[in-house]
């Protein structure tokens, strides 16, 4: 994987740029719709391509591993062979997912044993183990293992879940460096870097991700309850030192408007559930606003979703249809919903680029931002 900057915005650390990948280039900064168990959820695939226009799609180690396993990914080539994808995917570690589970996980040493949400069994990741399991899913970039502490946690903590974060980061480069991509195609691994909300753990974990020279770096931990401002500090402080030269990837952020100011400091890549998530609740994303369409002011009116969207459905179905349909429970609703919150997404990322790459990326920003933060 190789990335290369085609503009610098003059006003800010705003960058547009390349990713180059065996299965495609990805143009940055780039949102990426999270198919978590191999599916961005009430999404075709011809979809994702055609009306999204999705460049890359996530996968979630932990998920896939345990359904529907490691025995079905390799006999199918691969999560690429597995959901006929056939541009770049991204695997989470599963680090978060396990994390998550509270009281049903252990941390030590070697590794997290937890059990499984589905069926209770017990399990054991490591971090060679992830590095195994990344490989047979197949994605074009793998995520490193790591601890993903809790927004409010202490310094103590913090301090030591870091510290382990690297150790585990140590041997997740090990592993990788003696195992080879498994479907003819090269994989890149991203290390993560963590230290909640203390800005010198924040330099710390950097400057040792910074080191390994790994192909991108993400910036993990953060939009986990901690104040917007706090998070952006940290990104700041993060981005100061992570190299320019590679991609950074904020993972699990966030609303237009975080991935807007986090654009202006340096971040390239994101993904959130953000979108398909309050889709599913019928909260729609656009440019003058965001709109609850189970609102009794939608039930009659029949203007388009977005006459201006790329998306099929946002041209052809009225607000008054997409109201009725999810009053009603009716699973197209869901799926329009989606559909139009990722179009969206993906059309905030593609302008912000054409700004960038025209030099006015803080001018446009600025008019933008009071109209996405809106009620409509």
């Amino acid at each position: 994987m190789t990335f290369d900057i085609v503009r610098e915005d003059p006003r800010s650390d705003a960058r547009a740029g390349v990713i180059h990948t065996d299965h495609g280039d990805i143009p940055t900064p780039i949102f990426m719709p999270v198919g978590t168990a191999g599916s961005v959820k009430a999404v075709h695939q011809r979809e994702l391509r055609e009306d999204i226009d999705a460049k890359i799609i996530l996968g979630n180690t932990y998920h896939l591993y345990l359904r529907p396993g490691l025995d079905i990914l390799r006999a199918a080539g691969g999560l690429h062979g597995f959901n006929g994808w056939g541009r770049p995917l991204l695997t989470d570690s599963g680090g978060f997912q396990v994390f998550s589970l509270a009281d049903n996980r252990k941390i030590k040493e070697e590794g997290c044993t937890f059990r499984s949400h589905i069926d209770g069994s017990r399990h054991l990741f490591t971090p060679e183990g992830v590095m195994d399991i990344e490989r047979v899913i197949g994605a074009d970039i793998m995520m490193a293992f790591d601890e993903c502490a809790p927004g409010e946690s202490d310094y103590r903590y913090a301090k030591r879940s870091m510290e382990l974060t690297h150790r585990w980061l140590d041997r997740c480069v090990k592993r990788f460096g003696e195992t080879e991509p498994l479907y003819g195609y090269q994989q890149s691994l991203f290390p993560i870097v963590q230290g909640c909300k203390y800005a010198d753990l924040r330099r710390q974990s950097a400057e040792y991700i910074a080191s390994k020279g790994a192909d991108g770096n993400a910036i993990g931990g953060l939009a986990v309850g901690e104040p917007t401002e706090t998070m952006y500090e940290m990104v700041e402080v993060v981005n100061a030192i992570l190299p320019k030269d590679k991609p950074r990837y904020l993972m699990g952020v966030g609303t237009p408007s975080n991935i807007l100011e986090s654009i202006e400091r340096g971040v390239d890549m994101f993904d959130c559930v953000m979108p398909t998530r309050n889709g599913r609740n019928g909260l729609l994303f656009t440019a003058h606003g965001t709109i609850n369409i189970k609102n009794k002011k939608w039930e009659d009116c029949f203007d388009p979703i977005d006459p201006e969207s790329r998306a099929e459905c946002d041209r052809v179905y009225t607000l008054a249809y997409l109201h009725h349909l999810i009053k009603a429970e009716e699973i197209l609703g869901l799926q329009i919903c989606s559909i139009h919150n990722l179009t969206f997404y993906l059309w905030l990322v593609r302008t912000a680029r054409e700004h960038i790459i025209a030099g006015d990326y803080c001018e446009w920003k600025s008019r933008l931002l009071p109209d996405l933060e809106k009620r409509i």
